[in-house]
């Protein structure tokens, strides 16, 4: 092969291997170019998506925008809300909230009370046992109106009550406005106070005031309780219309001895219609807001003597009085009696020697209180009478009965050293403040318990 035949040979096969790259690279750039185009295609579909989804979101923004502006009036704390509970993590359950029971009116009553006497002092505590004369605490002779004496008087001694008798009544007008006065004058709620058995023992119908009824001895012969009742709301009417809210009465004791000292004062010897007889009469007094006072535990009508004179007995046994009389009281008791007088009858078949039955604490806590079950005041028969004071000095029998578990101290021959013998035991740890507390729980349990005019 000549020369110029193999110059065109490698011509030829420079020219084949250019068309070849050019090919390769024409294929690399097509391939570069579909690439972009699919790049461009994928991103440009994302790109729609994510418009799309921005326009929604902005909608939906812009929808909780409005709602939240509308809420916002509502609540303006609900952002704070939202943002509280949109982390688990920030979430802490509270304990559930104990139910705290609704106090009963009984627990109300009680804390009341005892938020009243947490703020005495304890010499206005223990003025608060005593139930005197007002001529007691005045000094004055004969006690007809209620002044300036009555004002700093019941300052000095914030007694718990005043009894009135004959002497205090000149007529049904000056009665009324001396007891309004005096309860004007009172720091604390006062007992106000009356002997209204009828019959005989009648203070306020004696001076002509009100309907006189017939004694408890004529009553019971009738058989009809009803009588009772009926004499129980006239008196307590008569009573509260001038002022009073206590009436010593009804006499729970029986007449069941030849010449029986409650003669006449007494249902009769029979404990169960007595029974009936004094229910019934205590509940008409008291659905006139007139307080009821069942007397003279434990029962001194099997007695001939009188502890107005002097001393007196009784030689029934224990099983005699659980029989008889104490089926009387304890009927009381079981109808809401509220207070239950103790009388100065020496019962040695009870207490076990010859003390008045006012100083036994077997006699007045352990039977009375426990046995029998009366929560409520126990006052003491009037501590003037003969049948203590020949025996006891005024501070020394007040000592004893509030030992032996007696709650009120009426009428002692002498307030004011009664009072101060009273108050010294309890400085000198004789009588607890726990005690005197005790019995002031039971005393304003009735007054502020709304059972009083």
């Amino acid at each position: 092969m000549d020369d110029k035949m193999l110059r065109q040979q490698e011509k030829r096969e420079a020219r084949r291997k250019r068309r070849i790259r050019n090919q390769i690279a024409a294929y690399a750039v097509m391939v570069i170019l579909i690439l972009a185009a699919a790049a461009g295609i994928v991103y440009g579909v994302k790109f729609i998506k994510s418009f799309t989804h921005t326009e929604e979101n902005d909608n939906q923004e812009d929808q909780k925008d409005e709602e939240g502006e509308e809420q916002e009036d509502e609540n303006p704390n609900q952002d704070f809300i939202d943002q509280m509970l949109s982390s688990e993590e920030d979430i802490v359950k509270p304990e559930p909230t104990p139910e705290v029971p609704e106090l009963t009116p009984e627990q109300l009553l009680e804390e009341d009370v005892n938020a009243r006497i947490g703020v005495m002092t304890l010499e206005e505590k223990v003025a608060g046992l005593f139930l005197v004369t007002p001529e007691a605490i005045t000094g004055v002779d004969n006690a007809v109106r209620a002044g300036e004496s009555t004002r700093q008087a019941l300052a000095k001694y914030p007694v718990g009550g005043l009894v009135y008798f004959g002497n205090n009544i000149q007529s049904e007008e000056q009665l009324r406005e001396m007891l309004e006065n005096t309860k004007q004058y009172a720091k604390y709620p006062l007992f106000l106070a009356v002997d209204e058995e009828g019959g005989n023992v009648a203070r306020i119908a004696s001076a002509g005031i009100g309907t006189k009824v017939d004694g408890a001895g004529a009553i019971g012969a009738t058989g009809d309780t009803a009588i009772a009742y009926q004499a129980g709301v006239t008196i307590g009417a008569t009573l509260a219309g001038i002022g009073f809210n206590v009436d010593f009465a009804p006499v729970a004791d029986l007449a069941n001895v030849e010449g029986s000292v409650m003669a006449g004062r007494s249902y009769g010897s029979d404990s169960a219609a007595v029974s009936g007889f004094v229910t019934s009469m205590m509940t008409g007094l008291e659905e006139q807001k007139v307080l009821a006072c069942l007397k003279h535990f434990p029962g001194i009508g099997s007695s001939t003597q009188d502890t107005h004179d002097g001393r007196a007995s009784t030689d029934r046994s224990l099983e005699q009085f659980e029989a008889e009389e104490f089926m009387v009281f304890r009927g009381g008791i079981e109808a809401g009696a509220d207070m239950i007088m103790v009388s100065h009858m020496e019962a040695p078949g009870l207490t076990g020697n010859q003390e008045p039955c006012v100083f036994s604490r077997h006699l007045v806590t352990e039977i009375l209180r426990e046995e029998l079950g009366f929560q409520g005041i126990i006052i003491t028969d009037a501590l003037n009478m003969k049948a203590v004071s020949d025996f006891y000095g005024a501070d020394e029998a007040a000592v004893m009965a509030v030992l032996a578990g007696c709650d009120m101290l009426l009428m002692p021959e002498n307030f004011e050293k009664a009072y101060n013998g009273v108050l010294q035991a309890v400085y000198d740890g004789h009588i607890s403040e726990e005690r005197i507390n005790d019995a002031l729980r039971r005393i304003y349990k009735v007054k502020y318990g709304d059972k009083l005019k």
